[in-house]
């Protein structure tokens, strides 16, 4: 391998490790990322890390601020309600589609994802639930047949991951999140393109008293000392 090819092996490992540690809720919204601690922490030099801050950057997952450093990104609650319409918007897309062209071979796959949903669901598991749910998304979007469509709403999703897994930490959001897979999957499994549409942009929107239960929770998890 040669010293190219190590550096962008070694700057895609340390942005994916940060990516799954603010996706997983171990690095929060508004902390502060250090080159030299992350550089020690994956035994790398400050060159990977550095080259990693500016793709998360690029994604939106990072803000870099002059003279004060890099911080994981915070959305304002403004904004937040923007994307997520934008999102909602994006997955009743892929939904409808999907309920057009889904084949066989994917109705089986989502079968099986919906399945796994039901499992840890049942054993009220929110970080389990949460990857199943990611499969079973994902899986749809894949339906859609339209990859465009399919790289921008993977775009979008992976800004909000932060806060669509928070979601799940809400009471009775399990069962709820739950019941809507079910709406959605039936009408995936009908063909009703426009109830599938209805049942993934109601699933995915937050506005009312969710949206007050997520910027609640937000509150809650910054007035905590950080686990790091």
């Amino acid at each position: 391998m040669n010293t190219s090819t190590r550096t962008r092996s070694l700057v895609q490992r340390v942005r994916e490790q940060i990516e799954d540690d603010i996706v997983e809720g171990r690095l929060r919204p508004g902390e502060q990322l250090y080159i030299d601690a992350i550089a020690k922490q994956y035994d790398v030099s400050r060159t990977p890390v550095r080259e990693a801050f500016q793709q998360l950057e690029a994604s939106g997952l990072v803000e870099v601020m002059p003279k004060k450093g890099t911080y994981v990104a915070t959305i304002s609650a403004a904004d937040l309600i923007e994307m997520f319409e934008v999102m909602a918007e994006l997955e009743a897309m892929c939904a409808r589609l999907a309920a057009r062209r889904i084949d066989a071979a994917l109705l089986a796959d989502i079968t099986s994802a919906m399945l796994q949903c039901e499992i840890e669901a049942e054993k009220g598991a929110a970080n389990a639930y949460y990857h199943a749910n990611d499969a079973f998304h994902q899986l749809i979007y894949r339906a859609s047949g339209n990859a465009f469509l399919v790289q921008q709403t993977i775009h979008l999703k992976n800004r909000l991951k932060p806060y669509r897994r928070m979601q799940l930490q809400v009471r009775n959001r399990l069962a709820q999140s739950m019941a809507e897979h079910r709406a959605l999957f039936a009408a995936l499994k009908s063909g009703d393109e426009a109830v599938s549409a209805q049942a993934a942009k109601s699933h995915v929107l937050v506005q009312g008293q969710r949206f007050t239960d997520l910027i609640s929770l937000l509150h809650q998890r910054r007035l905590q000392p950080s686990d790091n």
